[in-house]
């Protein structure tokens, strides 16, 4: 299963993620998971956290949502222009039309605030997102 962690800005949240992903399928052997920063701060926040595979930039988002199983990321990857204009249209576009399933983790942040979402700290968020993913993975 090919899991790709979009994450933009200093990358903490994808960082949270990795380590989370890390902890809890240790032992899943089939799992491949490439994280994807939109700049090189975020990617090396990721690499520090776990990653193995990393990437930077608008191409390798386009080229890692094309082979996807699950991609993972704040709520602002399938938003132009979203993390403080991080986010291309071209990489919000290979993401949306990916045929991977998104876990979108809804960061009230940089001017995308969801209506019906509580505030939520960032651990719940990804304590939530780690669930959807371990759902997904033994169904």
């Amino acid at each position: 299963m090919n899991i790709v962690i979009i994450d933009g800005q200093g990358g903490q949240l994808g960082a949270q993620l990795i380590k989370e992903i890390n902890a809890k399928f240790s032992d899943a052997s089939f799992l491949k998971i490439t994280a994807v920063g939109t700049n090189a701060v975020a990617t090396s926040a990721m690499m520090k956290a776990g990653a193995r595979n990393a990437a930077t930039g608008e191409n390798p988002v386009v080229v890692a949502s094309r082979t996807a199983d699950v991609i993972i990321g704040p709520i602002g990857i399938v938003i132009a222009d979203s993390l403080l204009g991080e986010v291309t249209p071209k990489m919000a576009l290979s993401v949306g039309q990916s045929e991977a399933v998104r876990i979108l983790i809804p960061m009230n942040k940089c001017d995308n605030l969801i209506a019906g979402v509580p505030c939520l700290n960032t651990s719940a968020l990804i304590s939530d997102a780690i669930s959807k993913l371990d759902s997904i993975i033994n169904a």
